[in-house]
C-alpha cells in the first residue's frame, strides 16, 4: 500500500509500546506516520520523529498541522504523576485535533469499570470506577465525548491488560515475567478459577488501522471492545513455559498481600493495589460490534506465537529460538471471541 499524503497521523506516546504499535501499524496501512519526542530517537521506517512535549499545547500544536488522526497513546510510566499529567496531555491533543480538522484515536481500558460491570463488558456498560486511576479515564472519555459534539472526531478502542514485544511498561513485562534476561519463573496475577482479557499490541494496533481503514463509517464518537485473548488461570503461564521451552518453568502466584502491606510505604505498590479488583473477579469484553464492524475478520495472533515475540523483545528469550505454531491440543493458538 502507497503513503497517501491526506492521510498523516501524529502519534503521542509514539516510544511506548501501543504507540509504537499503532504507528507502525498506521504505516503499513499507507499513512504518513509522525511521533512526538522529547528527546533523540533512532530511525524507524515510515517515523518522522517530530521534538516537543505533550505537555505543551504549542508542541502538540505544531506537530498536529495537516494531520487528519492524533493517536493519543501518552501513559506515564508506573502511573506516575497520572492526576497531573494524564488530562493537561489529553486536552492538549483534542485542541490540536481541534485545530487541525483531526480525529482523535484513544487505547482505552477497562479501569473505568467498576464491579457492577463484570463480567461481561460491552461498550454500553456502565462507568462506575471506585479508583482513583478509573475515575480519571472515565474523565478522560467524558472530554473526549464533548469534544466529538464541538467537531472533534473520536474513536476508542478499549482492550484488556497489554502485552507486545515492544511493552514493557505493563503486567506481562513488569510481573508475569521478569525482563532483561532468562526465565526462572513465571507468576500468575489472577486468582485461581478466573478468566482474564489480554491483548496482544500488535493485534490491537491491526485493528485500530483497520478501522480507521473504514472511517467513512465511523460516527462523531465511536467505541469498540476488543476481546483479545481470554484466558484462565495458568493458561499465561502455560504459554510461556511452552514459549521458553521449559515445561518445569515454577509459577509463581502474585504476592498481593505483601503489595497490599507495602502499598502506604512503595508508590508503585499502592497503585498496584488499587487494581486488585480486576485480577479477582472473571472479565471478559464483548467484542460483538467489532468483529461486526470488521465483517468478522479482527486480527488474533496465535497466543504461543504472541507470547514469544514478547519474551525475545523483553530479552527473555533468544531470538533465533524457533516457535512453529503447535497443533491446537498442544496450546499452539486460543482466542476467544465474545459477541453480543
Amino acid at each position: 500500500m502507497t503513503s497517501n499524503p491526506q492521510r498523516i497521523a501524529l502519534v503521542i506516546g509514539a516510544a511506548g509500546g501501543i504507540g509504537g504499535e499503532a504507528a507502525a501499524a498506521l504505516v503499513r496501512h499507507g499513512w504518513t506516520v509522525r511521533g512526538l519526542t522529547r528527546r533523540p530517537m533512532p530511525a524507524r521506517p515510515g517515523m518522522d520523529w517530530v521534538s516537543g512535549d505533550a505537555m505543551v499545547a504549542a508542541d502538540v500544536a505544531r506537530a498536529a498541522r495537516g494531520a487528519s488522526l492524533i493517536v493519543h497513546a501518552a501513559n506515564p510510566p508506573g502511573y506516575k504523576d497520572w492526576d497531573k499529567l494524564v488530562l493537561p496531555m489529553l486536552d492538549n491533543s483534542i485542541a490540536a485535533a481541534r485545530a487541525a480538522g483531526a480525529r482523535v484515536l484513544l487505547p482505552g481500558t477497562v479501569y473505568n469499570f467498576g464491579l457492577e460491570a463484570f463480567p461481561l463488558i460491552d461498550e454500553t456498560a456502565p462507568q462506575r470506577p471506585t479508583t482513583r486511576k478509573g475515575k480519571i479515564r472515565v474523565e478522560m472519555e467524558r472530554r473526549l465525548k464533548v469534544a466529538s459534539t464541538q467537531g472533534v472526531p473520536v474513536l476508542i478502542v478499549r482492550a484488556g491488560d497489554f502485552f507486545g514485544p515492544h511493552a514493557g511498561n505493563n503486567w506481562f513485562g513488569q510481573a508475569v515475567v521478569k525482563p532483561g534476561g532468562p526465565l526462572t519463573s513465571v507468576t500468575e496475577p489472577a486468582a485461581r478459577g478466573l478468566s482474564h482479557a489480554w491483548a496482544y499490541l500488535p493485534d490491537l494496533a491491526e485493528t485500530m488501522a483497520r478501522l480507521l481503514d473504514r472511517a467513512d463509517r465511523l460516527g462523531p464518537f465511536e467505541v469498540f471492545h476488543f476481546g483479545g485473548h481470554l484466558l484462565a488461570w495458568g493458561e499465561m503461564a502455560a504459554s510461556v513455559r511452552r514459549a521458553a521451552g521449559q515445561p518445569r518453568l515454577p509459577v509463581k502466584s502474585f504476592p498481593w498481600a505483601l503489595v497490599v502491606a507495602l502499598s502506604p510505604f512503595v508508590r508503585l505498590f499502592g497503585e498496584m493495589a488499587e487494581m486488585r479488583y480486576l485480577w479477582r473477579e472473571p472479565m471478559v469484553l464483548n467484542d460483538g460490534k467489532l468483529r461486526t464492524f470488521l465483517g468478522g475478520e479482527v486480527p488474533a495472533t496465535p497466543l504461543d506465537l504472541a507470547v514469544a515475540a514478547s519474551l525475545r523483545g523483553l530479552g527473555c528469550l533468544e531470538a533465533s529460538r524457533d516457535m512453529n505454531p503447535l497443533p491446537e491440543g498442544e496450546g499452539g493458538a486460543r482466542r476467544v471471541a465474545v459477541g453480543g
